[in-house]
């Protein structure tokens, strides 16, 4: 299973949606449906502008558990 921890990333860094939606130039609901775990994809640049606004590495917000 992969999760997005996108929103663990965001209280480390005290950054609200609103503001990391502006830095990286997607839709507020885009953003909310990664964040909650709905995507079903994710482009690459998409993920590159967010490891830059929030200056951390892809691992820090996307997590592979095995399935049981």
């Amino acid at each position: 299973m992969i999760t997005i921890n996108l929103d663990v990333m965001m209280a480390k860094r005290k950054m609200s949606l609103n503001e990391l939606s502006d830095k990286v130039g997607i839709t507020l609901a885009n953003l909310s449906i990664l964040k909650n775990n709905k995507a079903k994809a994710i482009r690459f640049s998409t993920l590159d502008a967010i490891c830059k606004a929030l200056d951390c590495r892809v691992e820090d917000i996307i997590e592979y558990t095995p399935d049981e």
